[in-house]
């Protein structure tokens, strides 16, 4: 067991560096966001086919992750310098198209950080049976890719629906459907549900099962144990793993630390051995479906 310290690798004067806020990289992450959003309609609406409305769904999926990994920095305050920014942007401009309460979000994912690596962890539930059969896993990214478990998640947020909280959720697709009307492709505006119905639950399982779900140790409270990060590519980055949000292992160390220092903090902490000896790095998310599966198939099928 590496028995390394973070703060036998890490200095005060790093971490004092590597903690600070630029509104200049965050409002770049901000609009980078929006503008593959514009983009996917874009491509879709002017080069109309099948293979360009494909890809921009797929392209929505992972902006729909995007959105919601910009609420989740927000939520810690690790996003802008001003914290007022921050609850602005969490709750209107990222939160409100994924119908994401900044606060009621922030109340439940603080409880996930206190309480990863033991059976109070919120998000328990999704990682636990892991390692599974391929089986198993196979099942589970059909319900995903074919709607079953977006359209059950979307009917529970019909069910909670209320106007007076729920309102920016409606002005949001209200604003949506009426500028495809107004450019002439209302139809475009299927290009959304499909995704969130059909490509964001699949993305959301493959973040969490790298994130949790193949842990070399999910019982302990080291965060190299019960957390895990994955070194993915450009293309991944874009699809799958968007604003930096698969370098976990380091979030977990340091909440603190926003998303766009991430990167650097890693870099610096497996060039110092804090990693060495331990399973806690990914190489993309092939290695991590490789690892999130028991090819014996008499492994838990739950």
């Amino acid at each position: 067991m590496n028995s390394l310290k973070l703060s036998d690798v890490l200095t005060r004067d790093e971490l004092r560096e590597l903690s600070k806020k630029s509104d200049i990289r965050a409002l770049s992450s901000l609009m980078w966001t929006w503008a593959l959003i514009v983009a996917a309609f874009a491509m879709a609406i002017v080069w109309t086919n099948p293979l360009t409305i494909i890809l921009g769904i797929a392209l929505l999926g992972g902006r729909q992750l995007a959105l919601g990994v910009i609420n989740h920095d927000c939520a810690h305050h690790a996003f802008f310098k001003s914290q007022k920014v921050d609850e602005f942007v969490g709750h209107y401009i990222v939160g409100a198209p994924m119908n994401i309460s900044l606060h009621a979000y922030r109340a439940y994912h603080l409880k996930h950080h206190k309480h990863a690596g033991t059976p109070n962890d919120p998000d328990i539930g999704f990682v636990k049976n892991y390692p599974v059969s391929k089986s198993s896993i196979q099942r589970k990214f059909i319900r995903d890719f074919t709607g079953q478990t977006g359209f059950r998640e979307t009917v529970m947020k019909i069910r909670k629906f209320k106007l007076s909280r729920n309102w920016p959720w409606l002005t949001f697709h209200v604003l949506l459907l009426a500028t495809l009307t107004a450019v002439g492709a209302p139809w475009a505006y299927l290009m959304w549900w499909v995704a969130e119905l059909c490509v964001f639950p699949a993305i959301v399982r493959l973040r969490q099962i790298g994130e949790h779900g193949t842990a070399p140790d999910r019982t302990s409270l080291d965060p190299r144990l019960n957390t895990g990060t994955t070194v993915a590519p450009f293309w991944q980055r874009i699809f799958l793993a968007p604003n930096d949000v698969n370098y976990h292992l380091e979030h977990h160390y340091l909440a603190a630390v926003p998303p766009y220092n991430l990167p650097k903090l890693h870099r610096i902490l497996a060039s110092r051995g804090f990693y060495e000896g331990i399973p806690c790095i990914a190489t993309g998310y092939g290695d991590v479906l490789r690892k999130a599966v028991r090819w014996d198939e008499d492994a838990v099928t739950a």
